[in-house]
């Protein structure tokens, strides 16, 4: 069994990965937008949501072997960020997929949610 340093790493490379191809989504949509290509901007709204909307299933396993604390405040961000893009998909709106992950009051240039809980697991 990986020790709990491990086990946090190998979560942190996960979740880096992770947000690289969400926003590798993002910036496609934005593209084809720039191009007026309303198609493509929401295919690549529905990957990133669809993406997203994963998260918290697909954590599990990197999950597992993290300490118990550490494991339910993750767990739990994953979880709400999971909802949160379940609920843009059913709602077919590609304005809630393009704000999926970025906090109310969110500035370009600063950090997403998702950057937000890679930051605060680094600190342990």
């Amino acid at each position: 069994m990986p020790s709990s340093a491990d086990a946090l790493s190998a979560l942190l490379s996960w979740l880096r990965e992770r947000h690289a191809e969400i926003m590798g989504h993002e910036k496609a949509a934005l593209a084809a937008l720039e191009k007026n290509d309303t198609d493509g901007y929401r295919r690549f709204m529905v990957d990133k949501a669809v993406r997203i909307a994963a998260l918290g299933e697909d954590a599990a396993a990197p999950l597992a072997a993290l300490p118990d604390d550490i494991r339910e405040a993750a767990s739990s961000a994953l979880r709400r960020f999971s909802g949160g893009a379940q609920n843009a998909l059913r709602l077919d709106s590609s304005f809630y997929m393009s704000a999926l992950l970025y906090p109310d009051d969110h500035k370009k240039g600063e950090p997403d949610n998702l950057q937000r809980l890679i930051a605060e697991l680094e600190k342990n």
